[in-house]
């Protein structure tokens, strides 16, 4: 119970220290919507110059999708941990933490779980009010289990994100800067996971290739079985794969800590 008491005190006190920045955070989110206006007069161009759908998508799908991408993206997305992990590496705050009976990773999570509290709370009112304008496009499903294997299928997608981002942070063991790693990894995030488009939309042997990368369940495979198009086997596989890329970026995640603490220890550290 005492270590649950200090788990708990920690996420209240990533709550404390979030809502400092609570009007960068809703500031974020609504500049981060303007794309969002920029992607409706594409697709409004592509669907009048093809003058049809496009792999069982029109247009009023595409513009859900997107919306769909947005409140997802900013459910599961962490918010800067890697920077705030990386800091507390290089600038020793992690030797205080050593000596407490507490897990460093459990520490973040804590972290991570307060900060998407907050995140979400003040973000969701601007994309309340978007789906509200793009309201005539919203289908929602009719199955209560697609509801609840969307959220499952969502939790591991943040759970995957989060491991990932401290598996990054701990590179600041070996190296002064994070940054161009980080970029790196986000712009392959960005591609192919389903924020710049749908990943269904591309070639069936690309996408075959892409179902087995980790990307494709950070944030396309949540919002496809919400939009139902990943139903029997193709959704059960899915699960089944992403639940695999859970486990292992969680083993790597306490990989990169025990090999990068003793590297930091061997060093003096």
């Amino acid at each position: 119970m005492a270590k649950i008491g200090k788990y708990i005190s920690v996420f209240n006190l990533g709550l404390q220290n979030t809502f400092v920045y609570r009007w960068n955070y809703f500031l974020r989110a609504l500049f981060g919507l303007i794309p969002l206006a920029g992607t409706v007069f594409l697709w409004a161009a592509i669907f009048k110059e093809r003058g049809g759908g496009l792999h069982g998508y029109d247009y009023g799908s595409m513009i859900y999708y997107y919306l769909l991408a947005i409140l997802v993206s900013n459910l599961v997305t962490p918010t800067e941990d890697e920077w705030q992990i990386a800091a507390d590496i290089r600038e020793g705050q992690i030797n205080s933490l050593l000596t407490k009976p507490m897990s460093y990773l459990a520490y973040r999570f804590s972290i991570f779980m307060s900060g998407r509290l907050v995140y979400t709370f003040v973000t969701l009112p601007p994309i309340a009010l978007i789906f509200i304008y793009f309201r005539h496009y919203i289908a929602l499903p009719d199955q209560p289990m697609t509801y609840i294997y969307a959220c499952i299928s969502m939790l591991m997608a943040a759970l995957m994100q989060f491991f990932i981002t401290y598996s990054l942070a701990m590179m600041a063991f070996w190296i002064l800067e994070i940054s161009t790693i980080v970029f790196i990894v986000y712009s392959f995030e960005y591609f192919l996971g389903g924020q710049m488009f749908p990943i269904d939309i591309m070639p069936s042997a690309i996408q075959a290739v892409m179902k087995w990368l980790p990307f494709y369940y950070e944030l396309f495979c949540p919002i496809a079985i919400f939009l139902g198009r990943l139903q029997g086997t193709q959704l059960a596989q899915a699960l089944a794969i992403q639940t695999g890329w859970l486990l292992l970026t969680w083993a790597a995640a306490r990989a990169m800590w025990k090999r990068g603490l003793g590297h930091y220890q061997a060093v003096g550290g």
